[in-house]
C-alpha cells in the first residue's frame, strides 16, 4: 500500500479515539502508529506560569490567535534540523484542519506581523491532543500552550495530550501516566458533550 493511503482523515481520527497517533520512519517514511507507555498528559490545573511568563505576556509585544494561520504553523513547527513533520504529515493534517479537527495557535510580533511561536493538534469531544510547537523568540511557544489551556478550560474540556515527557514539558506542569489510565481518561473525555471551538481575532492571556 502507498504511504500516501495509510494518512486519510478518518483513519488519523479514529486512531486518536483509540490511542494511537502516527510518526514516519525517519529512514523510509512509512508511517508507523504509536501508542507509547506511559502517556504524557499536561492536566489543565496544573500549567505552570512562571513569574517571567506572566511578566512576557504584559509585555504587549506578542499577539495571539487561533487558526488564523494553520498551515505556516506547521512549517514553523518543522523548520528544524532533524524534523518527523513530512510533506505527507503536513498534508494530512491540513486536511484534518479543512475538516475541522485540526486547529493552530499562532504566536505573532506585533511590530512587524511575523509569525513567531505556535503549535497544533487534534480535538475532538473533551480531548485535545497536541502534536508539536515551535518558537522562534522568547517565551512564544509557551505563550501558545497557555493560551491553548486557557481556552481549553473556557471550553469545559477534560484532556490535554502531549505524547511524551519532556524537560520542556515538565517545566510547564506536563506528567506521566500509565497507558491504561490514559485510555481511560481518552474515553471519558470523549463522551464529553463539549467541543473545542477557536476563538475570534487576538486572544488575552490576563
Amino acid at each position: 500500500m502507498p504511504f500516501e493511503d495509510t494518512l486519510s482523515p478518518e483513519l488519523i481520527i479514529a486512531a486518536y479515539r483509540g490511542g494511537f497517533f502516527p510518526m514516519p520512519d525517519p529512514d523510509t517514511g512509512e508511517i508507523l502508529w504509536y501508542n507509547p507507555d506511559p502517556r504524557a498528559i499536561l492536566p489543565l490545573a496544573n500549567f505552570h506560569i512562571s513569574k517571567s511568563l506572566r511578566r512576557s505576556s504584559k509585555k504587549q509585544l506578542l499577539r495571539i490567535t487561533f487558526d488564523k494561520s494553520f498551515s505556516e504553523v506547521v512549517d514553523g513547527c518543522a523548520n528544524r534540523p532533524s524534523t518527523w513533520i513530512s510533506p505527507i504529515i503536513k498534508k494530512s493534517y491540513v486536511e484534518l484542519f479543512e475538516l475541522g479537527y485540526a486547529h493552530s495557535v499562532e504566536v505573532w510580533n506585533r511590530m512587524d506581523g511575523r509569525l513567531v511561536g505556535g503549535l497544533y493538534g487534534v480535538a475532538q469531544g473533551g480531548v485535545f491532543n497536541a502534536e508539536s510547537m515551535f518558537s522562534q523568540v522568547k517565551d512564544a511557544s509557551k505563550l501558545a500552550l497557555w493560551a491553548l489551556v486557557k481556552r481549553m478550560q473556557e471550553c469545559e474540556m477534560r484532556l490535554l495530550e502531549v505524547q511524551f515527557l519532556t524537560p520542556h514539558l515538565q517545566s510547564l506542569g506536563a506528567i506521566n501516566i500509565k497507558k491504561d489510565q490514559y485510555i481511560h481518561d481518552l474515553n471519558q473525555a470523549l463522551r464529553a458533550t463539549v467541543r473545542f471551538s477557536p476563538p475570534e481575532g487576538d486572544f488575552p492571556l490576563l
